[in-house]
């Protein structure tokens, strides 16, 4: 593995270590919050004023649900990180489906539909897009150098 190669990585697990902790914090506000701030904490666009009203009693489970996916797909990320670090080109692919997937549904729903501002929700989204390219493209490499070293073997 090249230099380039090696710094892309940490640049990548910069960013998810980033990523990670903000979603895991996002996630534990989430669930900690009564229901209408924690909708207003991520529909951050909006006036908090309009959750301001009496929920159904599923609704804040559905919500502490969401609070927790945030959480644990933070942590799933700062771990894989860890060991995009050094290397590993099975935690790119664990850790870019996961980041990658839970932002996939963050942007369909909340950016598309103008729910959220830019900062910190849709930076993050070009965070893990960053990350992705990133390590993406260093596995992408990776897989040919071995596929090329394989075929001069036989």
């Amino acid at each position: 593995m090249s230099q380039t190669h090696a710094t892309a990585l940490k640049a990548a697990t910069v960013l998810w270590v980033v990523w990670g902790l903000v979603h895991m914090f996002a996630g534990v506000l989430t669930i900690a919050q009564p229901t209408g701030a924690g909708f207003a904490g991520i529909a951050d666009a909006m006036d908090p004023a309009s959750f301001d009203m009496e929920y159904a009693a599923g609704v804040d489970g559905i919500l502490r649900q969401h609070g927790w996916n945030l959480l644990w797909g933070g942590a799933v990320t700062v771990i894989g990180a860890v060991f995009i670090w050094r290397a590993n080109m099975t935690a790119i692919w664990v850790t870019a489906m996961v980041g990658g997937l839970l932002d996939v549904g963050y942007f369909l729903f909340m950016d598309l539909g103008g729910y959220v501002n830019f900062v910190p929700g849709t930076v993050m989204t070009l965070v893990s897009s960053a990350a992705i390219l990133l390590s993406g493209w260093v596995w992408i490499t990776a897989r040919k150098t071995a596929s090329a070293d394989d075929k001069g073997a036989t």
